[in-house]
């Protein structure tokens, strides 16, 4: 069983545990990718997920360029947003279309 994954996400307990780590260990490591993997090894996710969790955590912290997690997440509602607004614009002008040739009438 070690080759298998634990399917779907990591709590967040364990993903800012992973990453207190990282920070902690990278003096101790001659790189910070040392110290993912080392991390990796020891809590069972692969170094690029920790990477991942270490890299957003850096941007949160304004250590690194990029979204914010919480830029991330008004960014997924806006595009949500945008499309259901779309979908009832699209239904809007159906329904215009539909009901202006009822108003116009039979052609002779």
């Amino acid at each position: 069983m070690s080759g298998q994954r634990r399917p779907g996400r990591y709590p967040v307990e364990m993903r800012a545990r992973a990453v207190r780590m990282v920070f902690e260990a990278e003096g101790h490591c001659g790189s910070q990718w040392e110290a993912i993997c080392s991390i990796a090894e020891k809590l069972g996710p692969t170094p690029e997920t920790v990477r991942r969790w270490v890299r957003q955590v850096e941007i949160d912290e304004g250590r690194r360029p990029g979204l914010s997690t919480d830029e991330r997440e008004r960014l997924k509602r806006l595009e949500r947003e945008n499309r259901e607004l779309r979908r009832a614009n699209e239904i809007l002008k159906a329904a215009s279309a539909f009901f202006a040739a009822e108003l116009d009438g039979p052609r002779s």
